[in-house]
């Protein structure tokens, strides 16, 4: 790690636009999810309408999600994002564990599982070995690690073009199976709409993302003013985005057709161009991972540099590189253990991404209901009106706590459900193990 007091500076530097956090906005949130959910979705949702209307319920319910960062960021505009929210409303300790659980399982995690979805696609053009895919994810971390230590200019640069070629993609996807759909096919009869719930469990998975903007907010030019729009901008660009692609999925192939595929993206591709088609969407999936990976490697170590000025155990991640501007240690430290769960996953679950998502998601929903807890503590603290106050409060808040409480007990039903296997169970218990470890590691770092 980099320790010379000559190449650091004391803080982040006002090098973002609003364009560039709408940018890493969006690429955090259009991941894999637009190629795998809508297929479960349509199966579990009664006729086309329905199916609709449920990806426009997740961008709704996301706005509101981002209406109350707005206001959390217009109050406390600092790098750090749910970590400085949770501290300044919940205190020292639950931000301190939420710091930890982010830097071992929530973000790391995340990073891990999209890059594994990155390797699978990237196996279909030229495969690497029995552990392709587990290779491939490993140097898509090094890689993009490597150019977010080399500096934040450079960084945004290459997630501005890696997204402007995914959106193209995706809005061409959208206008051929429009276009050249073929006859839709109806879904199931008797199937009576599945179950809805779980329906939207996978489009709140898919919208999941948006709340990385946050953590630009020490680095955002004006962000009192600017958080707003870069929030409320992002979800309002994919929810438009996602409602294309999925009325496109619907004319190409019918709800019963999307139900029945388990490579939706694909098989419209392949109406429109055959199996080169098939190819074009695999190369379109790769620069998806890959803008989500950059996305989530710039904006995870911003938590851990947050960290490691507040606590000395952690002095050396409060180092900021100012030569290109960027949180260094924090990279290289979040880099390394994303690299250990890649090599754990992969030699523990036949699914690396299935196995990261389940290691993951109770510990970050957990954490996303305490930050919606907290704009109300910080309203009660603190009744002076902030820069930006969110809209028909306490509804909207109340709105994105109640989703976040049930994304949660969702998460929880790996360990309680045994449908679902004792595989996924014991990832569950993992990520909760290693999120309470970091209690007695608080009260050491605290005495420290």
């Amino acid at each position: 790690m980099e320790s010379d007091a000559a190449t650091m500076s004391s803080s982040p530097k006002q090098l973002l636009s609003v364009t560039d956090g709408v940018f890493l906005s969006v690429g955090m949130v259009i991941g894999v999810g637009i190629f795998k959910a809508p297929s479960i979705v349509a199966g579990n949702t009664a006729g086309g309408m329905e199916f609709l209307f449920a990806w426009l319920l997740g961008g709704v319910v996301s706005l509101c999600g981002a209406l109350v960062y707005a206001e959390l960021s217009s109050r406390h505009p600092e790098t750090g994002g749910e970590y400085t929210f949770i501290a300044h409303g919940l205190g020292r300790g639950a931000a301190f564990l939420f710091a930890w659980s982010r830097m071992t399982v929530i973000q790391t995690g995340a990073i891990a599982a999209v890059a594994f979805v990155f390797g699978e696609y990237a196996s279909e053009v030229l495969r690497l070995g029995e552990q392709s895919a587990a290779i491939y994810a490993a140097l898509s971390v090094v890689a993009l690690t490597l150019l977010n230590f080399a500096g934040t200019l450079q960084s945004k640069t290459l997630q501005k073009v890696m997204e402007i070629v995914l959106i193209v993609g995706l809005v061409f996807l959208a206008v051929a199976g429009m276009v050249v759909g073929s006859t839709p096919k109806p879904a199931a009869a008797g199937s009576g709409g599945g179950d809805f719930l779980f329906a939207m469990m996978f489009v709140f998975f898919t919208f999941g993302g948006w709340n990385e903007a946050a953590y630009l907010a020490g680095e955002v030019r004006e962000p009192r003013r600017n958080m707003l729009k870069i929030l409320v901008g992002g979800i309002v660009a994919v929810t438009v985005l996602y409602l294309l692609v999925n009325i496109g999925y619907l004319v190409a192939l019918g709800q019963g057709g999307i139900a029945d595929s388990k490579a939706v993206g694909a098989d419209v591709m392949r109406l429109v161009a055959g199996e080169q088609g098939a190819q074009l969407l695999a190369i379109i999936v790769c620069i998806s991972a890959l803008t989500t990976i950059n996305a989530a490697v710039f904006t995870g170590a911003r938590t851990n540099f947050a960290m490691g000025r507040d606590y000395p155990l952690f002095e050396k991640l409060g180092n900021w590189r100012e030569s290109g501007s960027t949180p260094a240690n924090a990279l290289v430290l979040q880099g390394a253990i994303t690299l250990v769960l890649i090599v754990a996953a992969a030699m523990t679950a036949r699914d690396g991404f299935d196995a990261m998502v389940a290691y993951t998601a109770p510990v970050f929903w957990t954490f996303f209901l305490l930050t919606g807890i907290t704009l109300f503590v910080l309203r009660y603290k603190s009744p002076a009106p902030a820069e930006f106050k969110v809209p028909f409060y306490p509804v909207t808040p109340l709105v994105f706590c109640t989703m976040c409480g049930f994304m949660l007990w969702k998460a929880l039903a790996y360990i309680f459900n045994p449908a679902y296997g004792p595989k996924f169970g014991n990832l569950v218990l993992a990520g909760l193990l290693v999120m309470l470890a970091g209690i007695p590691l608080y009260w050491f770092a605290r005495r420290k």
